[in-house]
């Protein structure tokens, strides 16, 4: 009788524990649907607020998706709604799914991704340079972005264009950009500098290896073994084309020509893709690393492609992944998106299973403040931060923070913006334009460590810095493991120096004070590439929608140099985002008039025609 009572007591406790876990499961899962529905609601807010017209967002935890919602519709004008199933041009997204099929055909035994690639190269070979090793580039340089090539990035076309062949693309022909061929910069991997054009390499090495597109390539080896029926390689001018597409839109919530555009240069940014889609790539990558419910993704290729090969400028990549993102403190990989009209952001944790991927069908003004507020909200709600371990810390010597305190150009991701170190209340901080625009934050924690070492408050990398003797600033080493394996030196001359004098001026004053700090600067370190410098300032002015300080900017740097047909295409470009069109038309014809490629003239020619039209 006691065994049967007791046996009793214990269904009832089991019972009980079980049904307590029941309830509370189900009251988190309510409590959570209501922050998503809340968010929806604000994020609907914030679209209208900044003319976007579509938004589509999956978020993932511990290795399941919890949350998907779409919002819009896909073309202005139009009352077809978004959908889950609504593919968007995911832009620069395509290299880390590139990346993943090298690394599954390197593993397939069919390429070596450590051999030099021009092996693999039929249609076009590698140009001369005077670099030794330019001639022997890998495959994983090139997937790194440390091959040392040009060509960062592309125009769009569409239909009714002129698109150039990806041999005519890597020659510099038929594109906007540019007007010569792919050519290197540096000794292949000494350096980091982003390039599409080392993708399109890789795609020409693919095709000719493997006598396919690419598009059938990735749809065997990737995309049909992890059942994405909502994600291609196919461009919207080749049968097969997906049917259930959101259209691009410029800043003013216009229909881009015919909304639908092509990328010749797939390896680089020619996937369309779900945030669903997404997921399942980035949930795949998670299982394998923990090397558990992978399916496709071996544990061997999720590290291959994942191991950071530099800390060079950006402050971690690999193999087609972005590893410089500390969000949280957690470890990142990522990689996002942005073409006219049109982008996303895709970022998963290495450990937990955690992320978020997002795609919209605006202009960066108009997408991506909503998109980084949602980015943050998700995190913060879902409480993705990782504490820094307390015991680590101590107090910074007051000597170190004299010396370290100031302006520094941007060592933490190597933007043209200045970072600020100071000291708040006893502690350090630093002010980042970087994390600022990323995470909304004025000013991030500097956490001591010791030996003249912080860590960063949602950065990666450990920073130390080096002093002199008489405890004077000198220069800065980051590094990510303990070992400092891909270590990098900056010296104090690459941070602080005429640069941040310049960079400071035009993102702190107004456009008169900035000229007058450009003109001491020029005098005194005339060598610097002004032009380039003034171009990126304009632009970075329009992507925080800063429109009229953008236009002075460039306005200024057409003056400057005023036998530079780029200064003008620039000023072209800016005056047709936002609506100017009679100045639009001027100043790329000045561009034309500058220009001696037959090419770039039929192309302005025929932009000025579209833009008459519109008169």
């Amino acid at each position: 009788m006691k065994t049967i009572k007791f046996i009793i007591v214990a269904l009832i406790i089991v019972v009980s524990d079980y049904t307590f876990k029941i309830n509370a499961q189900q009251n988190s899962n309510l409590q959570q649907s209501s922050e998503f529905d809340a968010l929806a609601v604000t994020i609907k807010e914030k679209m209208e607020k900044h003319k976007l017209y579509g938004l589509s967002v999956v978020v993932f935890e511990d290795y399941k998706v919890i949350w998907t919602q779409e919002w819009g519709i896909k073309a202005a004008n139009s009352d077809d709604k978004i959908d889950a199933n609504t593919s968007f041009s995911t832009a620069s997204t395509s290299k880390a799914v590139v990346a993943m099929l090298c690394g599954v055909l390197e593993e397939k035994g069919l390429i070596d991704l450590d051999s030099p690639i021009s092996k693999y190269l039929q249609r076009w070979k590698l140009p001369k340079s005077n670099f030794k090793k330019s001639g022997q580039i890998t495959w994983m340089q090139l997937l790194s972005h440390t091959a040392g090539t040009t060509q960062g990035g592309f125009a769009d076309f569409y239909e009714g264009d002129k698109i150039p062949t990806i041999v005519q693309s890597l020659k510099g022909e038929l594109l906007p950009r540019y007007d010569k061929e792919i050519g290197f910069i540096f000794e292949p991997g000494t350096d980091w500098e982003y390039s599409g054009g080392g993708y399109v390499i890789i795609q020409m090495a693919l095709e000719d290896h493997f006598k396919k597109p690419l598009s059938e390539l990735m749809q065997e080896h990737i995309l049909t073994p992890l059942g994405l029926e909502n994600t291609t390689m196919k461009q919207p001018n080749e049968d097969g084309f997906l049917t259930n597409v959101a259209k691009v839109h410029n800043s003013k919530g216009e229909i881009i020509k015919t909304g639908l555009p092509i990328t010749p240069q797939v390896a680089p940014s020619g996937m369309w893709s779900t945030p669903s889609d997404l997921s399942v790539i980035a949930i795949e990558m998670q299982n394998a690393l923990r090397n558990k419910n992978n399916k496709v993704i071996s544990n061997a290729v999720a590290k291959r492609i994942t191991d950071i090969v530099t800390l060079d400028k950006i402050g971690g990549w690999s193999a087609g992944w972005r590893r410089s993102f500390g969000i949280g403190n957690l470890d990142w990989f990522s990689h996002g998106g942005s073409n006219t009209g049109v982008g996303g952001e895709f970022m998963a944790t290495m450990n937990g299973g955690n992320g978020i991927a997002i795609l919209a069908n605006g202009d960066k003004p108009n997408r991506m403040p909503v998109m980084g507020f949602l980015r943050n909200e998700v995190i913060t709600m879902r409480g993705w931060k990782k504490p820094i371990q307390k015991s680590l810390l101590h107090k910074a010597p007051q000597e170190l923070i004299s010396a370290i305190q100031g302006p520094y150009l941007d060592f933490l991701f190597s933007a043209q913006v200045i970072d600020k170190i100071f000291e708040e209340n006893g502690e350090v901080y630093i002010n980042s334009p970087l994390f600022e625009f990323i995470l909304n934050k004025k000013k991030n924690k500097m956490f001591y460590l010791g030996n003249n070492t912080f860590k960063i408050e949602d950065y990666p990398n450990y920073v130390q810095f080096n002093l002199s003797a008489t405890n004077k600033f000198e220069g800065i080493v980051i590094y990510r493991d303990v070992d400092k394996k891909n270590k990098v030196i900056i010296k104090k001359e690459a941070v602080r120096n005429h640069k941040t004098e310049l960079i400071n001026a035009f993102m702190q004053n107004d456009i008169n004070d900035a000229i007058i700090t450009y003109k001491k600067v020029k005098k005194e370190a005339p060598s610097l590439n002004y032009e380039a410098m003034l171009n990126e300032f304009g632009y970075q002015f329009y992507i925080e929608n800063n429109m009229e300080k953008a236009i002075a900017v460039l306005e200024f740097n057409a003056k400057e140099h005023s036998s530079s047909y780029n200064t003008y295409d620039s000023l072209g470009e800016i005056y047709e985002l936002t609506g100017a069109i009679k100045k639009s038309i001027a100043n790329y014809k000045k561009a034309a008039a500058l220009n001696t490629s037959n090419d770039y003239k039929e192309r302005v020619a025929q932009k000025v025609l579209e833009l008459t039209r519109k008169l």
